[in-house]
């Protein structure tokens, strides 16, 4: 097995502060607008995005939820392990909002279907949009692409795409890995 660096935490701060710019263009006062974090790792992405639009471009009022998709997953009964599932912490409403999920690595484009289909329980959002740190873009089993992107990244399918965040493993690295 091999492992090669994709991105450091150099390139992943500045990959954070340009997407942060970008959700700026487009909301700029974020009053109709929320992001969620698609659990688990998601969360770490929106949570450091949500911290540089509010401590370092002092934007007000941005709302920030963690949706919990496992039982939402068209896969989840195919795992022969029981599956636990996450929190979800919506605390405003997302009806007729403009809603930015946020996931680490988009791949099949299964995760951000279950996504649109767990929403609904909260509401009609009046937009959806997807920000992703990677995509994998030749890997896609739905028609699904993020708008706001920090990566492309060709991977066969053998290959993964590993995010580590120093939250949880103690480094900002990104790797892929050869099996």
């Amino acid at each position: 097995m091999s492992r090669r660096i994709l991105l450091n935490a150099t390139e992943i701060d500045i990959i954070l502060h340009r997407l942060a710019c970008q959700l700026i263009e487009n909301y700029d006062d974020f009053s109709d607008a929320v992001l969620i974090g698609i659990q688990p790792r998601g969360v770490f992405l929106a949570n450091r995005v949500h911290k540089i639009l509010t401590e370092e471009y002092a934007i007000k009022n941005v709302c920030l939820g963690k949706l919990d998709i496992t039982f939402y997953r068209d896969d989840f009964r195919r795992s022969e392990k029981p599956l636990e599932a996450n929190k979800t912490k919506i605390d405003f409403l997302v009806e007729d909002k403009r809603v930015v999920f946020i996931d680490d690595v988009l791949y099949t484009g299964r995760s951000i279907r279950a996504a649109l289909t767990a929403i609904q329980s909260f509401g009609r959002p009046k937009e959806i949009e997807l920000l992703s740190l990677i995509d994998r873009r030749f890997s896609r089993h739905l028609p699904i692409q993020p708008d706001y992107n920090g990566r492309q990244v060709d991977a066969i399918n053998e290959e993964r795409v590993i995010v580590n965040w120093e939250e949880n493993t103690g480094e900002d690295c990104v790797y892929l890995i050869n099996k």
